[in-house]
């Protein structure tokens, strides 16, 4: 989405960003279908129990840049 190749420029109102729409998804269904099935399975084992185990804290740094970006977007829009 952020390529600077890209099938129809976005700068082409609606039709620019329609495409982006369908390829995407379909991009990361192609990338899901490429990863080996042994290593998915584990990478789900691994989530699962890192999920169980309490480890949930590595993604408080994540959600709070995430907020304060939000928190400065919402701050440059409105004053």
């Amino acid at each position: 989405a952020l390529s600077p190749v890209d099938l129809i420029p976005d700068f082409i109102p609606v039709i620019g960003c329609l495409d982006d729409l369908f390829l995407v998804p379909a991009l990361i269904a192609a990338s899901v279908k490429l990863i080996p099935s042994e290593v998915w399975e584990e990478c789900r084992k691994n989530a699962k129990n890192m999920a169980l185990s309490g480890k949930w804290y590595y993604a408080v740094p994540v959600v709070l840049i995430w907020l304060f970006l939000i928190f400065l977007v919402i701050k440059i829009i409105f004053l």
